[in-house]
């Protein structure tokens, strides 16, 4: 889809960057250098990743969110980035959203996580109507009661990030490596990952959903099209990115941990068991 450069007096400039296949890893070093050392407004839109990778927000736990052994045994990537939220498995199914913004680049929008979540859910619902029953319900995007966006932000001083992984479609077989989380949103009702999520594929072609997701960003920002050689880190630069690979031993180490702490609930229990037989033992009978 082509831009048009056609001014706007009055609304801001953002600087739109699209790819294919970038590698995740890349994308999130990239955002975060984008976040922390450009002053211009930025919307990235990647289409697909290369290799299924789990990805886990900066104060995700692998124990607690994933299946271990079978993560080190198919040899899946796990990466913790550097904003928060949930975690997911993104692979060429996946469609990236990513602003990075100056604070005061939207008249009348607070920089805090609720109200940007809600400016970007006016964005999608825009580009999806006419197309499902879609709704922000907590940190997700929906149609109907399914989630097909998870969404992740990070807020400076002066500027902030908020990134979106879409579910144009997934691998069944992918979900087996992520735990239930013990912390959900409410609207999940305890439902299985299948039960939860939806494809969007099911409601939009791929390539329609990414013109009206640009589109839908026109009516908000003058857009300028860049391309990704023009913002290539130059030699010498001191910028460290905090979002990383997690390696097998931290991965092993956390399947260890995981193991003592279900040990350890599985000793208390026997524990409790003995000490209330051994209370009923000592109660007279009446």
């Amino acid at each position: 889809m082509a831009v048009s450069q056609t001014r706007n007096i009055g609304l801001p400039l953002i600087n739109l960057l699209r790819l294919k296949g970038l590698p995740i890893l890349q994308q999130l070093h990239l955002e975060e250098r984008l976040l922390r050392t450009s002053s211009n407004n930025w919307c990235i839109i990647n289409d697909g990743t290369i290799n299924p990778t789990v990805v886990m927000g900066v104060s995700g736990k692998p124990e607690e969110l994933l299946e271990i052994e079978s993560v080190l045994r198919d040899e899946i990537p796990v990466i913790r980035r550097f904003t928060g939220g949930g975690t997911v498995i993104v692979d060429q199914g996946t469609i990236f959203v990513t602003f990075i913004c100056n604070k005061d680049a939207i008249p009348g929008l607070q920089s805090y996580p609720r109200p940007i979540m809600s400016w970007s859910s006016m964005i999608y619902k825009k580009v999806l109507q006419g197309i499902g029953d879609f709704s922000l319900h907590e940190n997700d995007y929906v149609l109907g009661n399914r989630k097909f966006g998870g969404n992740a932000q990070s807020i400076t001083k002066n500027r902030w990030v908020h990134h979106t992984s879409f579910l144009w479609d997934y691998e069944i077989n992918n979900m087996a490596y992520l735990k239930l989380p013990k912390r959900a949103p409410e609207y999940r009702k305890a439902r299985g990952h299948l039960d939860f999520i939806c494809r969007m594929k099911d409601y939009i072609p791929r390539l329609n959903f990414i013109d009206r997701t640009i589109h839908a960003v026109g009516s908000q920002f003058l857009l300028r099209s860049v391309d990704l050689e023009m913002i290539r880190c130059p030699l010498g630069s001191k910028f460290e990115p905090s979002s990383r690979l997690l390696r097998r031993q931290e991965l092993a180490k956390a399947t260890f941990k995981s193991s003592r702490a279900n040990t350890a609930s599985e000793s208390l229990g026997l524990q409790n068991l003995v000490t209330c037989n051994a209370d009923r033992k000592q109660r007279p009978v009446v």
